[in-house]
């Protein structure tokens, strides 16, 4: 696979035709709801999102980047096949909102298309047409703590960019917030997780805000999709 840092700043540069741009993680209901009005409120927010969304999809592109860096490339298919659909299925249980899922997989897909220009690999084609986001990013990175540090980034400078766009924050309030979260630490804990005991936090809150912003978006189109 492509290996490494490079790929991993790479997926986690804002410009990159992955999807996320549409995404806002949370951000925009919690702003509708008047939850989040500053950059106090965004710190968090944002805090609380990296414990528990952030940790677990961290987790996650690392066991991928684990399976992809032991893949030999040798061979019709890959191996792993059976153990990437492993992860999705985990990470799906993991996932309680049908929301939440259809985000990660629609960042995923979005993702892979441009991944099959720039890395074209059979383990791509072992994820499946719709991967969940964090699953490609490890696939495509195969370092696992770089893939994870990746990750961990992409769950809160997505959102920190929607609350910008949102509320008219201080763009230079919200990056010095952003450089101040534990994001290295995270990753570390994520990259460290057993293969078999990933870590499985829970966001109820932001589960049951995915499902409201699904039924407002069909009555109100949004800014964001999610």
């Amino acid at each position: 696979m492509s290996g490494g840092a490079f790929a991993a700043l790479v997926l986690a540069d804002a410009r990159f035709p992955g999807g996320g741009h549409a995404h806002s993680g949370g951000v925009e209901e919690a702003v509708a709801r008047g939850l989040l009005r500053d950059v106090d409120d965004l710190g968090t927010f944002l805090t609380g999102r990296l414990r528990t969304v952030g940790l677990v999809s961290a987790a996650f592109a690392a066991a991928a980047a684990g399976l992809a860096a032991a893949d030999t490339g040798t061979g019709a298919a890959s191996p792993y096949a059976a153990a990437l659909a492993a992860l999705d299925a985990e990470l799906d249980a993991r996932t309680p909102s049908p929301a939440q899922r259809d985000a990660s997989r629609a960042q995923g897909r979005a993702a892979l298309r441009a991944a099959r220009l720039s890395w074209p690999s059979r383990l791509l084609d072992a994820l499946g047409p719709r991967p969940h986001h964090p699953l490609l990013v490890g696939v495509l990175v195969a370092d696992p703590l770089d893939a994870a540090r990746a990750v961990a980034y992409l769950s809160v400078s997505g959102p920190a960019s929607a609350a910008v766009r949102l509320l008219g924050l201080d763009p230079l309030a919200v990056n010095a917030l952003l450089v101040a979260l534990p994001v290295d630490a995270t990753a570390a804990r994520a990259a460290a997780a057993p293969p078999g005991d990933l870590p499985a936090a829970g966001s109820p809150v932001l589960d049951l805000m995915a499902e409201a912003h699904v039924v407002h978006h069909r009555e109100r189109v949004r800014l964001f999709v999610s």
